[in-house]
């Protein structure tokens, strides 16, 4: 007497799906590995400038007092400091470009040589102060993406280099020295670098200057 094949053809309906619910649970276990195989962090700073307009009105004079009192609420409004960028567009006289400089000189600030291409043409007689900002940040930080203890390639994990780059783009007084860096000021950073050795050698040596607080007694402790 045979026996029937059904059993047989139940137990491999019911294999398969298990082999689908294994194979999916083990690609769960290996999935976020990192892929980073090189040391260098790939969430480095991105730096984005903002670029700010105000258009004055000039006289054959320079600025009205009006026009002035305008710029200055503008650059406070604006926040104006350290790390901005501030230029004079438009054909004016020397006398309006001393007016804007003095305003910007208030604030610690120089006047930079070239402005950006802004938009819209400048009418006769307006002036058109563009004020750069530029701000640093780390895109895509944190990044947890690789939840896998597996390391197959003994890769850089994808969060590496967050925090430090991270604060270095939050500390950072200004945001271009991310890109180019400060240029040497010539003898100025020599003499101030030459500073501290000329101090130090013109101290007199300490055996000239004695023990500091020694004091000599002649009588013992429990005199009177």
């Amino acid at each position: 007497m045979t026996t029937p094949r059904r059993p047989a053809r139940r137990l491999r309906t019911l294999t398969f799906p298990l082999c689908i619910a294994l194979v999916a649970g083990l690609s769960g276990c290996i999935g976020g590995v990192p892929h980073n195989r090189s040391l260098y962090s790939v969430k480095q700073p991105v730096v984005t400038a903002q670029t700010h307009v105000l258009d004055l009105q000039t006289m054959a004079y320079g600025l009205p007092q009006s026009e002035q009192a305008r710029l200055d609420e503008w650059l406070e409004a604006m926040d104006f400091g350290y790390g901005d960028r501030i230029a004079v567009d438009g054909a004016i006289g020397d006398d309006a470009i001393a007016q804007i400089a003095a305003l910007v000189e208030q604030r610690g600030m120089m006047l930079s040589a070239n402005a950006p291409v802004t938009q819209g043409a400048l009418p006769p007689g307006v002036v058109r102060v563009v004020l750069t900002r530029a701000t640093a940040a780390v895109p895509g930080c944190p990044d947890w993406s690789a939840d896998s203890d597996a390391n197959p390639y003994n890769a850089t994990y994808p969060n590496f280099g967050c925090a430090i780059n991270g604060n270095m783009a939050v500390m950072i007084a200004d945001p271009q020295d991310l890109l180019r860096g400060q240029r040497a000021g010539g003898g100025t950073d020599i003499m101030t670098a030459a500073k501290p050795i000329e101090s130090y050698r013109e101290q007199p040596p300490s055996s000239q200057r004695g023990l500091i607080g020694a004091q000599t007694a002649s009588q013992g402790g429990n005199q009177q």
